[in-house]
Protein backbone atom coordinates (compact mmCIF):
# COMPACT_ATOMS: atom_id res chain seq x y z
CA UNK A 1 0.00 0.00 0.00
CA UNK A 2 3.42 2.41 0.83
CA UNK A 3 3.17 4.20 -2.54
CA UNK A 4 6.33 3.50 -4.38
CA UNK A 5 7.99 7.09 -3.90
CA UNK A 6 7.76 7.44 -0.10
CA UNK A 7 9.11 3.36 0.69
CA UNK A 8 12.73 4.61 1.05
CA UNK A 9 11.61 6.38 3.81
CA UNK A 10 9.52 3.97 5.29
CA UNK A 11 10.31 0.69 7.88
CA UNK A 12 6.96 -1.53 9.02
CA UNK A 13 8.17 -3.75 11.75
CA UNK A 14 8.29 -7.60 10.06
CA UNK A 15 5.14 -7.90 12.12
CA UNK A 16 2.97 -5.61 10.82
CA UNK A 17 3.44 -6.10 7.11
CA UNK A 18 2.76 -9.83 7.71
CA UNK A 19 -0.60 -8.68 9.26
CA UNK A 20 -1.47 -6.21 6.53
CA UNK A 21 -0.15 -8.59 3.63
CA UNK A 22 -2.57 -11.11 5.29
CA UNK A 23 -5.42 -9.39 5.76
CA UNK A 24 -5.55 -8.97 9.22
CA UNK A 25 -6.82 -6.49 12.05
CA UNK A 26 -4.37 -3.43 12.16
CA UNK A 27 -4.58 -0.52 14.93
CA UNK A 28 -2.49 2.45 14.37
CA UNK A 29 -1.13 3.91 17.56
CA UNK A 30 0.30 7.94 17.54
CA UNK A 31 3.62 8.69 19.29
CA UNK A 32 2.84 11.95 20.58
CA UNK A 33 1.33 10.91 23.86
CA UNK A 34 4.61 9.17 24.17
CA UNK A 35 7.10 11.95 23.87
CA UNK A 36 4.87 15.10 24.34
CA UNK A 37 2.04 14.14 26.70
CA UNK A 38 3.07 12.01 29.84
CA UNK A 39 6.24 12.09 31.41
CA UNK A 40 9.03 9.25 31.66
CA UNK A 41 7.90 6.22 33.13
CA UNK A 42 4.30 6.49 32.46
CA UNK A 43 4.51 6.91 28.34
CA UNK A 44 6.56 3.98 28.22
CA UNK A 45 4.29 1.52 30.64
CA UNK A 46 1.22 3.11 28.87
CA UNK A 47 2.50 2.32 25.53
CA UNK A 48 2.98 -0.91 26.32
CA UNK A 49 0.15 -1.78 27.73
CA UNK A 50 -2.18 -0.68 24.53
CA UNK A 51 -0.28 -2.55 22.55
CA UNK A 52 -0.59 -5.60 24.99
CA UNK A 53 -4.30 -4.55 24.58
CA UNK A 54 -4.82 -4.39 20.95
CA UNK A 55 -3.34 -7.78 20.69
CA UNK A 56 -5.20 -9.59 23.38
CA UNK A 57 -8.31 -8.37 21.50
CA UNK A 58 -6.86 -9.90 18.44
CA UNK A 59 -5.70 -7.64 16.33
CA UNK A 60 -1.72 -5.77 15.76
CA UNK A 61 -0.64 -2.70 16.61
CA UNK A 62 1.37 -0.50 15.58
CA UNK A 63 2.75 2.89 17.03
CA UNK A 64 4.20 5.21 14.42
CA UNK A 65 6.72 7.79 14.97
CA UNK A 66 9.80 9.38 13.16
CA UNK A 67 12.79 7.98 14.24
CA UNK A 68 16.17 9.60 12.88
CA UNK A 69 14.54 10.49 9.52
CA UNK A 70 12.61 6.90 9.37
CA UNK A 71 9.03 6.89 9.40
CA UNK A 72 8.60 3.65 11.73
CA UNK A 73 5.21 1.74 11.18
CA UNK A 74 5.53 -0.50 14.26
CA UNK A 75 8.20 -0.04 17.10
CA UNK A 76 9.52 -2.68 18.73
CA UNK A 77 9.96 -2.97 22.74
CA UNK A 78 13.64 -1.08 22.36
CA UNK A 79 12.58 1.45 19.63
CA UNK A 80 9.79 2.23 21.58
CA UNK A 81 11.33 2.62 24.90
CA UNK A 82 14.20 4.18 23.29
CA UNK A 83 11.22 7.01 21.48
CA UNK A 84 9.88 7.21 25.38
CA UNK A 85 13.09 8.58 27.00
CA UNK A 86 14.34 10.82 23.88
CA UNK A 87 14.83 14.30 24.77
CA UNK A 88 13.91 17.12 22.17
CA UNK A 89 11.66 15.08 20.01
CA UNK A 90 9.69 16.78 17.82
CA UNK A 91 5.70 17.26 17.84
CA UNK A 92 4.97 16.40 14.06
CA UNK A 93 1.67 17.28 12.13
CA UNK A 94 1.07 17.30 8.31
CA UNK A 95 3.62 20.32 8.11
CA UNK A 96 6.45 19.27 9.25
CA UNK A 97 6.75 15.59 8.75
CA UNK A 98 8.66 15.50 5.76
CA UNK A 99 10.93 17.91 7.33
CA UNK A 100 11.73 15.76 10.14
CA UNK A 101 12.27 13.01 7.52
CA UNK A 102 14.79 15.46 5.64
CA UNK A 103 16.74 16.62 8.15
CA UNK A 104 16.30 12.94 9.76
CA UNK A 105 15.06 13.80 12.98
CA UNK A 106 13.08 12.12 15.66
CA UNK A 107 9.61 13.41 15.99
CA UNK A 108 5.94 11.72 17.95
CA UNK A 109 3.20 11.68 15.25
CA UNK A 110 0.29 13.61 16.60
CA UNK A 111 -3.02 12.65 15.09
CA UNK A 112 -2.57 14.10 11.49
CA UNK A 113 0.67 12.72 11.23
CA UNK A 114 -0.42 9.19 12.38
CA UNK A 115 -3.34 9.66 9.73
CA UNK A 116 -0.72 9.87 7.09
CA UNK A 117 1.36 7.06 7.96
CA UNK A 118 -1.40 5.03 8.86
CA UNK A 119 -3.52 5.49 5.11
CA UNK A 120 0.24 5.51 3.90
CA UNK A 121 0.50 1.98 5.14
CA UNK A 122 -3.12 0.54 4.30
CA UNK A 123 -4.21 0.99 7.97
CA UNK A 124 -7.73 1.79 8.51
CA UNK A 125 -7.88 2.02 12.50
CA UNK A 126 -6.38 4.30 14.62
CA UNK A 127 -6.97 4.76 18.63
CA UNK A 128 -5.54 7.96 20.72
CA UNK A 129 -6.32 9.49 23.77
CA UNK A 130 -8.34 13.31 22.32
CA UNK A 131 -8.03 15.01 18.88
CA UNK A 132 -6.77 18.68 18.43
CA UNK A 133 -9.16 21.00 17.79
CA UNK A 134 -10.12 24.52 18.52
CA UNK A 135 -8.19 25.79 20.94
CA UNK A 136 -10.27 28.71 23.50
CA UNK A 137 -9.83 32.26 22.01
CA UNK A 138 -9.43 30.84 18.69
CA UNK A 139 -11.74 33.61 17.23
CA UNK A 140 -8.19 35.66 18.00
CA UNK A 141 -5.34 33.34 17.90
CA UNK A 142 -6.53 31.30 14.78
CA UNK A 143 -5.02 28.12 17.02
CA UNK A 144 -7.25 25.10 15.11
CA UNK A 145 -5.50 21.87 15.05
CA UNK A 146 -4.83 20.30 12.06
CA UNK A 147 -6.30 16.76 13.02
CA UNK A 148 -10.08 18.31 11.80
CA UNK A 149 -8.21 19.11 8.54
CA UNK A 150 -6.89 15.27 8.18
CA UNK A 151 -9.97 13.46 9.16
CA UNK A 152 -11.79 15.34 6.62
CA UNK A 153 -9.12 14.45 3.84
CA UNK A 154 -7.59 10.84 5.04
CA UNK A 155 -9.80 7.63 5.35
CA UNK A 156 -8.84 6.26 8.69
CA UNK A 157 -11.19 5.57 11.21
CA UNK A 158 -10.03 7.81 14.77
CA UNK A 159 -10.95 6.14 18.13
CA UNK A 160 -10.68 8.68 21.09
CA UNK A 161 -12.16 10.12 23.78
CA UNK A 162 -13.27 12.76 21.87
CA UNK A 163 -11.47 16.23 21.54
CA UNK A 164 -9.66 16.84 24.81
CA UNK A 165 -11.76 18.93 27.57
CA UNK A 166 -9.21 21.56 27.43
CA UNK A 167 -9.93 22.36 24.16
CA UNK A 168 -13.20 24.43 22.72
CA UNK A 169 -15.64 21.59 22.31
CA UNK A 170 -18.43 23.36 20.86
CA UNK A 171 -16.77 25.24 18.13
CA UNK A 172 -14.32 21.58 17.43
CA UNK A 173 -17.74 20.28 16.56
CA UNK A 174 -18.57 23.08 14.70
CA UNK A 175 -15.29 23.05 12.50
CA UNK A 176 -15.63 19.18 11.98
CA UNK A 177 -19.59 19.32 10.73
CA UNK A 178 -18.00 22.11 8.14
CA UNK A 179 -15.44 20.10 6.77
CA UNK A 180 -18.11 16.83 6.56
CA UNK A 181 -16.26 14.62 9.01
CA UNK A 182 -18.90 12.35 10.68
CA UNK A 183 -18.42 12.55 14.19
CA UNK A 184 -20.08 9.37 16.04
CA UNK A 185 -20.38 8.85 19.63
CA UNK A 186 -20.07 5.32 20.97
CA UNK A 187 -22.95 4.13 23.23
CA UNK A 188 -23.92 7.72 23.88
CA UNK A 189 -26.12 10.37 22.64
CA UNK A 190 -23.95 13.12 23.97
CA UNK A 191 -20.45 13.65 23.20
CA UNK A 192 -17.64 12.85 25.82
CA UNK A 193 -15.30 15.51 27.08
CA UNK A 194 -11.72 13.41 27.48
CA UNK A 195 -11.19 13.13 31.02
CA UNK A 196 -15.26 13.30 31.57
CA UNK A 197 -18.02 11.19 30.41
CA UNK A 198 -20.31 13.69 29.46
CA UNK A 199 -20.08 17.06 27.60
CA UNK A 200 -22.70 19.59 27.37
CA UNK A 201 -23.07 18.75 23.70
CA UNK A 202 -25.24 16.33 21.76
CA UNK A 203 -23.81 13.60 19.62
CA UNK A 204 -24.14 14.20 16.00
CA UNK A 205 -24.22 10.53 15.66
CA UNK A 206 -24.80 7.67 17.76
CA UNK A 207 -23.60 3.59 16.94
CA UNK A 208 -23.35 0.73 20.41
CA UNK A 209 -21.76 -1.71 17.99
CA UNK A 210 -18.08 -2.24 16.36
CA UNK A 211 -19.47 -3.69 13.36
CA UNK A 212 -21.96 -1.13 13.21
CA UNK A 213 -18.86 1.46 12.92
CA UNK A 214 -17.29 -0.70 10.29
CA UNK A 215 -20.65 -0.76 8.55
CA UNK A 216 -20.69 3.10 8.34
CA UNK A 217 -17.18 3.30 7.23
CA UNK A 218 -17.64 0.69 4.57
CA UNK A 219 -20.65 2.50 3.38
CA UNK A 220 -18.88 5.84 3.02
CA UNK A 221 -16.45 4.39 1.51
CA UNK A 222 -18.25 2.41 -1.20
CA UNK A 223 -20.41 6.01 -1.70
CA UNK A 224 -16.93 7.54 -2.53
CA UNK A 225 -17.15 10.32 0.47
CA UNK A 226 -13.76 11.29 1.14
CA UNK A 227 -12.13 11.57 4.41
CA UNK A 228 -12.56 9.86 7.58
CA UNK A 229 -14.67 9.40 10.46
CA UNK A 230 -14.19 10.22 14.58
CA UNK A 231 -15.47 7.50 16.79
CA UNK A 232 -15.70 9.44 20.26
CA UNK A 233 -15.68 6.85 22.72
CA UNK A 234 -16.44 7.92 26.27
CA UNK A 235 -13.74 6.96 29.29
CA UNK A 236 -14.98 3.92 31.91
CA UNK A 237 -17.25 5.26 34.47
CA UNK A 238 -15.00 4.35 37.11
CA UNK A 239 -12.48 6.25 35.97
CA UNK A 240 -13.89 9.28 34.80
CA UNK A 241 -13.31 12.86 36.70
CA UNK A 242 -16.58 15.09 36.75
CA UNK A 243 -16.71 17.48 33.82
CA UNK A 244 -17.93 20.18 36.73
CA UNK A 245 -14.91 19.40 38.49
CA UNK A 246 -12.65 18.88 35.87
CA UNK A 247 -13.67 22.62 34.77
CA UNK A 248 -12.13 24.61 37.53
CA UNK A 249 -8.50 23.01 37.21
CA UNK A 250 -8.75 23.02 32.70
CA UNK A 251 -9.31 27.16 34.00
CA UNK A 252 -6.62 27.40 35.96
CA UNK A 253 -4.61 25.76 33.50
CA UNK A 254 -4.90 27.91 30.81
CA UNK A 255 -4.65 31.46 32.87
CA UNK A 256 -1.17 29.79 33.80
CA UNK A 257 -0.85 29.26 30.00
CA UNK A 258 -1.91 33.23 29.47
CA UNK A 259 0.69 34.35 32.05
CA UNK A 260 3.49 32.09 30.10
CA UNK A 261 2.78 33.47 27.10
CA UNK A 262 2.75 29.72 25.54
CA UNK A 263 1.50 29.28 21.96
CA UNK A 264 1.55 27.17 19.54
CA UNK A 265 2.34 23.48 19.46
CA UNK A 266 3.68 23.73 23.02
CA UNK A 267 -0.23 25.01 24.98
CA UNK A 268 -1.40 21.32 24.42
CA UNK A 269 1.78 19.87 26.18
CA UNK A 270 1.99 22.63 28.96
CA UNK A 271 -1.49 22.40 29.61
CA UNK A 272 -2.07 18.34 30.17
CA UNK A 273 1.75 19.36 33.04
CA UNK A 274 -0.22 21.61 34.32
CA UNK A 275 -3.33 19.64 35.05
CA UNK A 276 -1.18 16.63 36.14
CA UNK A 277 -0.08 18.76 39.12
CA UNK A 278 -3.43 20.59 39.89
CA UNK A 279 -4.97 17.22 40.08
CA UNK A 280 -2.26 15.28 41.59
CA UNK A 281 -2.37 12.85 39.10
CA UNK A 282 -5.98 12.16 38.63
CA UNK A 283 -5.92 13.30 35.44
CA UNK A 284 -2.78 11.78 33.92
CA UNK A 285 -4.70 8.14 35.75
CA UNK A 286 -7.74 9.21 33.95
CA UNK A 287 -5.91 9.93 30.49
CA UNK A 288 -4.02 6.03 30.83
CA UNK A 289 -7.53 4.43 31.17
CA UNK A 290 -9.24 6.23 28.39
CA UNK A 291 -6.41 5.10 26.02
CA UNK A 292 -6.46 1.93 27.26
CA UNK A 293 -10.88 1.73 26.32
CA UNK A 294 -10.21 3.70 22.97
CA UNK A 295 -7.65 0.91 22.05
CA UNK A 296 -10.01 -2.17 23.09
CA UNK A 297 -12.91 -0.46 20.81
CA UNK A 298 -10.48 0.46 17.96
CA UNK A 299 -9.09 -3.02 17.80
CA UNK A 300 -12.82 -4.35 18.16
CA UNK A 301 -13.64 -2.42 14.74
CA UNK A 302 -10.69 -3.41 13.34
CA UNK A 303 -11.51 -6.63 13.46
CA UNK A 304 -15.00 -6.17 12.08
CA UNK A 305 -13.95 -4.51 9.24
Amino acid sequence: MTPASARPFVDVLPAVAKALAAGRPVVALESTIITHGMPYPHNSAMAAEVERIIAEEGAVPATIAVMDGRIRIGLSDGERESLAVTDGAMKLSRADLAYAVAEKRTGGTTVAATMIAAHMAGIKVFATGGIGGVHKGAEASFDISADLDELARTPVIVVSAGAKAILDIEKTLEVLETRGVPVVAYGSDVMPAFWSRQSPYAAPLRLDDPKAVAKFFATRAALGLAGGMLVANPVPADEEIPAERMAGFIEAAQKAAVAQRISGKAVTPFLLAKLFDLTDGASLKTNIALVENNARLAARIARAL
